[in-house]
């Protein structure tokens, strides 16, 4: 056997010592370039982990960990998360001139990555339908809820670990290229009319990893044709903030809303429910404060205990010093209201540790809440909060605080209270009066991000003289909710002394917050429904503990009115009109300093003008209004009232009185040569054509006629109304009176809004219940709104020119025959 194998080895032997220099390289190369394809993927195959996350990449650490590879971003998605729900919150974080101020979500869904061979999917899932698992009819939800695919990623490696194995994805295209639900919102395409993105000017700022959450900073370019500003370069730029936030394992229990009871709710549609159709169940936004295991006895004994985590907030290092300590004032007066909710230092504020105590503290980590401090011209502040889909549990707020804010401050403060109040006089406050207007701010704010809206049905339970008060209003403050639109204290009269000047956290608040976070132990979220509402009956009927909601449009309930005070408008804005008669004459002196321009006196002159403004909307809005109190059916009484006859009278007759009759107390020539070449004649006409044509707009003439038909007795009859203003309007047709510059263009004004109510298109909008937006539906071709305009076209034909003779005045005279020849052309157009 031996003999047959060793010529052959011999001869390979021999071979091999016979191969030349040259063949040598070769074989060299050859067996080189074998172990090197070794190392490598085979086609089809995915690269090793080396090779795609190299020695050069930056890595930031967190709920993913972020690879950055050059200009490539990577995501290394741990397999643990696979199958996760995740809460992916938009927001244009800076804006070009036109498109509105940074910092509001434009778009919030839940995402789910999910992992198959060779891709991971991101997709959507909607929480708007549901059905519970144990249902038949969840098949039903299931097939009818497909969840689509947002974006697909192929894998291009794997990381290996036997105890974190992760699957790494190039995210770069995600935030670079035009996925709709990561950009500008469609609204803002139309309105700009955008076209496409341009890839060239579109890259990610930055992208920053945190334990629960991935913050995506990426510049949009979109080329636009009306684009707000920079028009010469056609295109828009926007820096975009996605927010991708980690759900709780745990969800939360629910707490059902009550419209009786404002708040921030979100909805979903049930089949799951034992009812013959679908029905929408709302539940609220609120953050989770729970009764830890070892204080439920002493809960239960009606004694204060700590949450289990409390609410924090930490104040921007940005932020003025002088003003964190009122900012953090305003967030612990919460404390009193969750008191009334059985906790104890639920709600706290705190400074940011340093960079050298911790440089890796950021506002950007959803752990943590901030109120944020922006150097920004932008005279606002607002606290938006992002919450669970599924439960509404509020994950964390970020309070934006603008720089101008204090100047929005300072101009209310100075309108409403300088006539009476020495501090407010003047264009430069003291700290500490800055400070506690700061605070008031901040606590409102504050308020918001607890899931409190506005409530501006909450300042109409005191009576306009008990703001007169000191003792009153020091025990009560303006209004029984800091989160109704009840500024300042404009009503209190010179000799009012002490009297409080803002709300505070009052009854309502306490009571609110109570309702919403007391913990009821040991209850499903559907058994607490039965307890809650007997909270609610506990108070029905007492107007400190009513909610109305903010209205967005027209006023249907002049109840529930922003920046007014008290429970009787007229009553209320006579007092802040005689005030600003005090104010007006002083504007030059306590808007003075040495060396300045008159810049000052003509914001000032402005804020009076904008403020008796609003008085006039405050009454003029009772006029074919509606009382709104929300009701169930276990309680008396209806939920809709309108407002009495007389007083809608009385308040037609009050706006006649001092805004249709000139004001002459507000034409101060003093001022207007100071501050303008022209002007004050246009002024004083927007604020006149603004009432007018708020009391004869469709709203509002469609509900005096509904409320005629209904209740002809009670009734303030639209007839008896046009008449009554026609009547004030042009009362100089009956005297012969020479009719002045600002009578003149008011009565111009009302043609023309005759004109336009004889051919005003129907208002097709239904107002939803409870809801921000009212409106009035009428089909004005077929409504008596055109016959009754029609008939007042002609009469006030004939009675202008009946007093084209009664006048001596000869702009009058003119005046008067253009009037009789407009009515004629709007009569009778051809």
């Amino acid at each position: 056997m031996f003999k047959k194998v060793l010529p052959k080895m011999l001869f390979s032997f021999l071979l091999l010592g016979c191969i030349t220099t040259t063949e040598a390289q070769i074989f060299k190369k050859k067996k080189q370039k074998t172990d090197q394809s070794d190392t490598k993927a085979k086609k089809g195959e995915l690269e090793p982990y080396a090779k795609v996350i190299t020695k050069e990449a930056k890595t930031d650490k967190g709920l993913f960990d972020v690879h950055t590879v050059g200009d490539k971003y990577y995501y290394e998605i741990p397999d643990s998360l696979f199958n996760k729900e995740m809460l992916m919150v938009t927001r244009i974080s800076k804006t070009a001139n036109g498109i509105g101020f940074g910092g509001g979500k434009i778009n919030t869904k839940v995402l789910r990555w999910e992992k198959n061979a060779k891709k991971v999917l991101l997709r959507v899932v909607s929480y708007d339908v549901v059905a519970a698992d144990s249902l038949p009819v969840q098949e039903a939800v299931i097939n009818s809820n497909f969840e689509p695919v947002l974006y697909s990623f192929d894998v291009k490696t794997i990381k290996k670990d036997s105890v974190n194995p992760a699957t790494v994805i190039a995210i770069n295209e995600l935030f670079e290229k035009d996925v709709n639900a990561l950009g500008m919102p469609e609204g803002y395409r139309k309105k700009f009319k955008v076209s496409r993105v341009d890839d060239s000017r579109s890259f990610i700022e930055s992208i920053k990893s945190y334990p629960l959450n991935i913050e995506a900073r990426h510049v949009k370019t979109y080329v636009a044709s009306n684009a707000p500003s920079n028009e010469s370069l056609g295109s828009i730029s926007i820096e975009i903030n996605n927010s991708m936030i980690l759900l709780p394992n745990e969800p939360m229990k629910r707490r059902y809303f009550d419209e009786r009871v404002g708040w921030f709710a979100r909805g979903q549609v049930d089949y799951g429910l034992d009812v013959q159709e679908s029905k929408t169940i709302k539940f609220l936004d609120r953050w989770r404060l729970e009764v830890k295991d070892e204080d439920i006895e002493k809960f239960n004994r009606g004694e204060l205990v700590e949450p289990k985590k409390q609410i924090v907030y930490y104040v921007d290092r940005a932020t003025p010093k002088q003003w964190v300590p009122f900012i953090k004032q305003g967030i612990e007066d919460w404390q009193v209201a969750f008191e009334a909710a059985g906790f104890k230092n639920a709600i706290i504020a705190k400074d940011p540790p340093t960079v050298e105590e911790d440089p890796e503290w950021s506002p950007e980590d959803v752990r943590y809440s901030v109120v944020r401090y922006l150097a920004s011209p932008i005279p606002n502040a607002n606290g938006p909060h992002v919450s669970d889909p599924r439960t509404g549990e509020i994950l964390e707020s970020d309070i934006n605080w603008y720089h101008n804010v204090m100047t929005l401050l300072r101009n209310w403060y100075f309108v409403q209270t300088a006539a009476i109040n020495p501090e407010a006089r003047g264009v430069a406050f003291k700290n500490e009066v800055m400070g506690r207007l700061i605070r008031f701010v901040s606590s409102h704010e504050v308020g918001h991000t607890l899931g409190l809206p506005h409530n501006m049905g909450s300042s109409v339970a005191y009576p306009v003289d008990s703001l007169r008060s000191a003792s009153f209003t020091k025990k009560y403050g303006t209004a029984p909710s800091i989160m109704d639109y009840a500024r300042f204290n404009y009503i209190a009269q010179p000799g009012d002394e002490g009297v409080a000047m803002m709300p505070e956290i009052g009854v309502y608040d306490k009571y609110s917050i109570a309702w919403g976070y007391r913990p009821i132990l040991d209850k499903t979220a559907e058994e607490e429904k039965e307890i809650l509402d007997r909270w609610i009956l506990k108070h029905a009927g007492d107007p400190l503990y009513r909610f109305g909601h903010q209205q967005v449009g027209d006023v249907v309930d002049p109840s529930s009115q922003t920046e007014d005070l008290g429970d009787d408008a007229i009553k209320a804005s006579f007092y802040g009109i005689e005030n600003l008669k005090r104010i007006t004459p002083r504007l030059i002196e306590w808007t003075a300093e040495k060396g300045k321009n008159y810049d000052d006196l003509g914001i000032m002159y402005g804020q009076v003008v904008s403020q008796f403004n609003r008085y006039m909307g405050h009454v003029s809005n009772n006029i074919g209004g509606v009382y709104e109190n929300y009701k169930t059916y276990d309680q008396e009484g209806a939920v809709y009232t309108p407002v009495d006859k007389d007083h809608q009278k009385n308040c037609l007759l009050f706006v006649q009185e001092q805004l249709f009759e000139t004001p002459t107390w507000l034409i101060d020539q003093n001022i207007f040569n100071r501050i303008e070449y022209s002007g004050s004649v246009e002024r004083l006409r927007k604020v006149q054509v603004n009432t007018l044509n708020n009391i004869l707009s469709l709203g509002k003439l469609a509900r005096l006629i509904e409320q005629e038909t209904a209740n002809p007795s009670e009734a303030y009859k639209t007839l008896e109304m046009m008449k009554d203003l026609r009547q004030g309007i042009w009362s100089e047709t009956k005297s012969g009176r020479t009719i002045d510059t600002y009578r003149r263009n008011l009565q111009k004004a009302h043609i023309d809004r005759l004109e336009f109510l004889m051919t005003a298109p129907s208002e097709n909008k239904k107002s939803t219940s409870g809801g921000y937006q009212k409106s009035t539906v009428i089909n004005t071709s077929q409504s008596d709104i055109r016959s009754i305009a029609r008939a007042e076209l002609n009469t006030l034909k004939r009675e202008a020119k009946n007093a084209v003779a009664k006048t001596r005045d000869s702009m009058s005279k003119y005046h008067l025959q253009d009037i009789v020849e407009r009515i004629e052309a709007i009569l009778d157009p051809k």
